[in-house]
Order: structure tokens, then sequence, then C-alpha cells
């Protein structure tokens, strides 16, 4: 998956955002491309998004993800579950619980009337992500001074 940071945020700055795709096709474009509809075994999954499939079975039993099985009962993961899968890992590097991103999947289930309670439940921790964020710059200023108080190079 070589969807970056950066490519999300063109995306967002040269979207309007009532013409922004669905967060899933932007994230799984790259995996799926835009022809026929292809889905992937928990083995490919786990790697693409890199948790262990344990991990991503527990993700469909507390029901943060809905997964397809095929004919000999294996899962199968459709672009919309590998999106939602790849969605959750990011929220789940920044540190949000597993409980808000079930309460924010539980809000989405529930329908367009619940988009005001979502929203903020991501500005709540997008600004936990900012102090995160600022913390750590602060973090690697007193690391920088005592690497140069050292003698070393603090310009890598």
């Amino acid at each position: 998956m070589t969807l970056t940071a950066t490519d999300v945020r063109q995306l967002i700055e040269s979207t309007p955002p009532d013409q922004l795709p669905a967060l899933t096709d932007s994230l799984t474009s790259q995996v799926f491309g835009d022809g026929v509809e292809t889905t992937m075994t928990v083995a490919e999954v786990s790697e693409l998004v890199g948790v262990s499939a344990h991990t991503l079975r527990y993700y469909e039993r507390i029901g943060l993800v809905e997964v397809a099985r095929d004919a000999h009962g294996y899962r199968c993961y459709d672009r919309s579950a590998v999106g939602r899968i790849v969605f959750v890992t990011r929220l789940r590097l920044s540190d949000m619980p597993i409980r808000d991103i079930k309460k924010y999947v539980d809000l989405v289930n529930l329908g367009p009337d619940t988009v005001p309670d979502r929203l903020a439940l991501l500005e709540r921790h997008r600004d936990r992500i900012r102090q995160q964020i600022a913390d750590l710059e602060f973090a690697e200023a007193v690391i920088d001074y005592k690497i140069t108080t050292y003698g070393g190079n603090c310009s890598a």
C-alpha cells in the first residue's frame, strides 16, 4: 500500500468536501484498482495492513468490520472491508482506544443522523493527536539538545 499522508492531504486540498470520494475508495484504490471487484484472503489483508490474522478476526468478532465468507467458509475481504480495516488500523496507530473506534463504527451503522456525533469524536481524537505531536516535538528538541552537548549532529 503506497498511499501516503501527503497523497491524502493533496486529495483533501484539491477536492471540494462534497466531492471527496469515499475514504474506502481512496484507501484501497492502489490495491483493488478500478476494475472488477475482487476479494482478499485474511493472510493477504494481514500482510497488506501489517496486523495479524488474529487481530483481523478480533476486529470482525467485535463488529468493527463485516467480512463475507466463500463457499468453503473462508473470509473474503472486499474493497469495503479492506478500506474499513485500513481506517481502523490508522486509528489504532494513532492510539485511539478500541472502545472509541467501536463507538464510531456503531454511529456509522446507525446512519447519517449520527454525523455530528462522529465529527465530534474524530475532532476530539485529532486534538489528542496534535497534543501528542507537540509533546513528541518537545521531547525531540530536548534529546537534540543533549546530543549537541555531547558533540553530536542534530541536522539529520
